[in-house]
């Protein structure tokens, strides 16, 4: 079976995310530091970023991440091969986080994929990288994600954390979900708040949390109130955004507001201020 995904890579601001057709789909890749770059090693053959490209990818397999979330991992066409999109990646092969929505085809047929059946992917242009700041005092940067938008969050995540130039970079992701089921990539930032103690920590919020969950959570949305006790004015520096529309323009502003959103209103600087 083969089917054809156009997705594209948009620069908004600093940075991009992957999105195809309302679905929350983004790059999602284990953090493997290799010094894949030296010089005295040939350089491993890029499949997407260096221009205009298109290219069928087999699917190797297909997990069930949640009760409505599965992690799609495509194979490259050579072990060696690697995405060339901005992020960390493990050669050989290509990972996508892929929420299914009750009315979305394109979501509903990624889904039906198995291993085996062919996709076709359109990449444009090569994304922006991350870079951090010039100033030499440590910079602290706030993630806010809410749902499947935390995906793209995540990628960004790597990259700082993965950069061996930026030991001194810290953040915060504040997470909100509507369930404890919601939550996307748990054990994965558990381990990176353990690989980096003291330069990431999560904080998690549920609109309804269960009584008898396990997850230490907050309660309700993300607010005004939860960011300022959680991050302190000497650390207010960039912000990255991703979520529903409704909590992206309570956070960043949106269009005919005066006062800005909750980040400004918090001391945030707009041309710090990034959505995804």
């Amino acid at each position: 079976m083969s089917s054809t995904l156009f997705t594209r890579i948009r620069p908004r601001r600093a940075l991009a995310a992957l999105a195809a057709g309302g679905i929350a789909l983004s790059i999602f890749t284990r953090l493997t530091m290799t010094d894949a770059h030296a010089a005295s090693r040939p350089t491993p053959p890029r499949v997407f970023g260096g221009g205009p490209s298109f290219i069928a990818l087999p699917l190797e397999s297909a997990q069930q991440v949640n009760h409505d979330t599965k992690r799609l991992r495509f194979k490259l066409p050579t072990p060696d091969s690697v995405s060339g999109l901005p992020l960390t990646y493990e050669p050989g092969h290509i990972d996508f986080l892929v929420k299914k929505y009750p009315d979305g085809k394109q979501s509903t047929h990624l889904h039906a994929l198995q291993p085996g059946d062919t996709l076709r992917f359109a990449v444009p242009l090569k994304g922006p990288k991350w870079k951090p700041s010039p100033s030499s005092s440590p910079e602290h940067i706030t993630l806010v994600a809410g749902g499947a938008g935390v995906t793209p969050v995540y990628q960004l995540l790597q990259g700082i954390l993965g950069d061996k130039d930026d030991t001194t970079t810290t953040m915060t992701l504040v997470y909100g979900v509507n369930t404890e089921r919601d939550i996307l990539l748990q054990q994965e930032f558990r381990a990176l708040e353990k690989r980096h103690p003291g330069r990431f920590s999560a904080v998690y919020t549920m609109t309804v949390p269960q009584e008898d969950g396990q997850q230490e959570s907050r309660k309700g949305r993300v607010t005004k109130e939860l960011l300022d006790e959680l991050v302190p004015p000497s650390q207010r520096g960039r912000a990255y955004v991703c979520g529903p529309p409704s909590m992206e323009a309570s956070l960043t502003g949106g269009r005919g507001t005066r006062d800005g959103g909750i980040l400004q209103q918090l001391g945030y600087r707009k041309e710090n201020i990034f959505s995804f």
